[in-house]
């Protein structure tokens, strides 16, 4: 969809263009965490709807590291509290919800189980989400 122009100045654009959107911190403790245990993995796997930040191909799990501020965590209190483009982020941000509910619908359909964390989870609970996603492939077959 097509969303209205966003109103922005020179500091703003240049502190957005340093916004990191592959292999951040969380999603590259995860990968460590995963390949230290023997768990082998594809990076940011087109193949797959929404690009998973990490692919268990073997298991067909994919895994997402999501931002809260772009895949709205917590979005309907947050939204109160934009104060700059405030329309413009709604929608922005409404869209990318939707798009990781269809993507997870697809990924279902194709026999694929979507696991998704918040980035600041991963970044103070790394270990419990090793645990979830260890959990998830030792019963996936009962999924």
């Amino acid at each position: 969809m097509k969303h209205q122009q966003l109103k922005t100045s020179p500091e703003i654009s240049k502190r957005m263009s340093h916004v990191k959107t592959k292999r951040n911190s969380a999603e590259v403790m995860i990968a460590k965490s995963l390949w230290h245990r023997g768990y082998r993995y594809r990076l940011n796997y087109k193949a797959l709807p929404g690009s998973p930040d990490i692919a268990l191909t073997k298991y067909r799990i994919a895994i997402f590291i999501d931002g809260e501020f772009w895949h709205g965590k917590d979005f309907e209190q947050r939204k109160t509290k934009l104060k700059n483009n405030k329309d413009y982020w709604i929608e922005k941000i409404k869209e990318n919800i939707d798009r990781d509910l269809r993507n997870d619908k697809l990924l279902r359909q194709m026999d694929w189980y979507p696991i998704h964390f918040w980035s600041n989870d991963v970044i103070k609970y790394c270990n419990q989400c090793i645990d979830e996603i260890i959990y998830t492939i030792e019963n996936r077959e009962n999924m």
